[in-house]
């Protein structure tokens, strides 16, 4: 299993056995490496071993798109309750970034990549993030698949054809069940609360995700100035 190597700013994600050039020496780690361990270069820096982290995933996942930032997970997450035990069925895995974090909440997920190449470089980054008995990446247009799927606690979607997907939701959901969409755009999070309210889904609500950083200078506090504000709407809805 991969670990971080951690050094003050610095963080690589390396295999025992591997070796590492930078311009602090040479890094060649251990075979029988643990997280907790100090492993130096051949100039005596050390490197500390630390397992990968929910948040790290954000970092260290290989990119086939943008991911969903930790702050919409954290949203999804606290919003649905998915938990130990929850079935969850994804759309638009992308590098799945989401889909690990559910799985690492205990959540058994089903997920679809229309991708093929995209839905191969996710199934390895469940392999990294140590999920790969829990997440399910299938190749496809989930809409296709939606009558064999049987029922689940939380259904996400962050695909263009979502509003479709939440107009049949009652069918794939338990009583109680949530249904979380993502989109960057607004015409598309107004297409998701129209599909909801059709459905006959109760409690829909839609949050901007927006956060802002705070610099604390000797000459005063502000919100930084650089960095994303923005990066999307969630539409949440429940069916009762």
């Amino acid at each position: 299993m991969a670990l971080l190597f951690v050094h003050e700013d610095r963080e690589y994600l390396l295999d025992p056995g591997e070796t590492l050039e930078t311009d602090l020496g040479v890094l060649e780690v251990p075979e029988d490496v643990a997280a907790g361990d100090t492993v130096e270069t051949h100039l005596g820096e050390q490197f500390r071993a630390r397992e990968l982290r929910g948040p790290d995933l954000f970092h260290h996942l290989e990119r086939t798109g943008a991911p969903m930032l930790p702050r919409d997970i954290g949203l999804v997450l606290g919003h649905t309750g998915v938990g130990a035990g929850d079935r969850v069925l994804d759309a638009g895995t992308g590098t799945g970034v989401l889909a690990a974090s559910l799985g690492r909440a205990g959540a058994e997920v089903v997920t679809y990549e229309r991708d093929p190449d995209f839905a191969e470089v996710a199934r390895e980054n469940m392999e990294l993030a140590g999920v790969a008995d829990r997440v399910d990446v299938r190749t496809g247009d989930v809409a296709a698949h939606l009558p064999d799927l049987g029922r689940f606690e939380t259904v996400t979607l962050d695909t263009a054809d979502a509003p479709a997907v939440v107009e049949r939701s009652p069918s794939l959901l338990v009583d109680g069940g949530f249904v979380a969409v993502y989109s960057p755009f607004v015409e598309a999070t107004r297409e998701a609360v129209e599909a909801a309210r059709r459905a006959g889904l109760a409690e829909v609500e839609t949050l901007e995700t927006i956060q802002r950083e705070m610099e604390f200078e000797e000459r005063g506090t502000r919100p930084s100035t650089t960095g994303v504000g923005h990066t999307g709407y969630l539409t949440f809805a429940r069916h009762v």
